[in-house]
């Protein structure tokens, strides 16, 4: 019998009623739902999944922020992610709500194709001294903090300097992110079986500035140019640090990566086609 880990967003209407429609059909799918603890309050009859480290696969209840942080709770483990969207667009899910039950026994039988999405590492520095790091599947992106203004912002890819930019902030996107805060800043969607960073300017103050496309291997540094900063660092839209002026913040290829769920006849392109309208009047 399959142990599958559960985390879920809690603000959901009806999540506990959910719940137990997911635990009425683990037994005849042969697996056994293990919820992390703030999803165990609300089914506390349940197993509670204290060690994510055990588990064979995780299932995310909620919609791209759930399964985000599903995949930190991994914390490197290959274990597959299925995502159950219980939200709007749903990206990075593969079925919704009313598909759950039968996606579990589809995801315990093995009928589902497993791909293997790149990560970033970003490594916070200060002083020649590095203070912290964060793995992202979406994106790691530097920003203006407290004041609305234009930054002046240094880039370099592997010690060279690619430019100094004018803008409201950067990101740094992986493909899986491409679709997410890059695609809204002007950044092109990648398909996520080619492995790069995106490179996207936010609000940059000048035209000749274009998203770019860097290899899998890059290294990407960035400082900020002004003396009176006030800047944050994001990663994936939910872990953030302050970023102080001479900092340095640096992102490349994580040595990680997350296996993301779907099923065989929902392809990039269909998930594509549904969740921005391509093809439409």
């Amino acid at each position: 019998m399959k142990l599958l880990g559960v985390v879920g967003n809690r603000g959901y209407p009806e999540l506990a009623s959910f719940l137990d429609r997911l635990l009425r059909v683990a037994p005849s799918a042969d697996v056994t739902l293990a919820f992390e603890p703030d999803l165990h309050e609300l089914v506390p009859q349940a197993t509670r999944m204290d060690d994510p480290s055990i588990v064979d696969g995780l299932v995310t209840l909620g919609g791209d922020g759930t399964f985000l942080r599903g995949a930190r709770v991994l914390a490197g483990r290959t274990a597959p992610v299925l995502g159950v969207n219980l939200g709007r667009l749903g990206f990075l899910t593969a079925c919704g709500g009313d598909e759950a039950e039968v996606a579990i026994r589809r995801f315990a039988a093995g009928d589902y194709v497993a791909e293997s999405r790149m990560m970033l590492e970003a490594q916070l520095s200060r002083s020649g001294v590095d203070l912290e790091s964060w793995y992202a599947l979406n994106d790691v992106v530097l920003h203006q903090g407290g004041k609305a203004r234009v930054i002046r912002l240094v880039v370099d890819a592997n010690g060279e300097r690619i430019a100094s930019y004018a803008a409201d902030g950067l990101i740094l996107a992986t493909p899986t992110g491409s679709s997410a805060y890059s695609l809204s800043s002007g950044g092109p969607i990648v398909a996520p079986d080619l492995d790069s960073i995106i490179l996207t300017p936010i609000s940059a103050h000048t035209l000749t500035v274009r998203p770019l496309l860097l290899g899998p291997d890059t290294t990407v540094s960035l400082r900020v140019a002004d003396d009176e900063s006030e800047q944050l660092i994001t990663v994936d839209g939910q872990e953030s640090a302050e970023f102080v002026h001479g900092d340095v913040l640096s992102v490349r290829r994580a040595d990680r990566r997350v296996s993301l769920v779907r099923f065989p006849e929902t392809t990039f392109f269909a998930r594509m086609r549904h969740k921005l309208g391509w093809g439409g009047a």
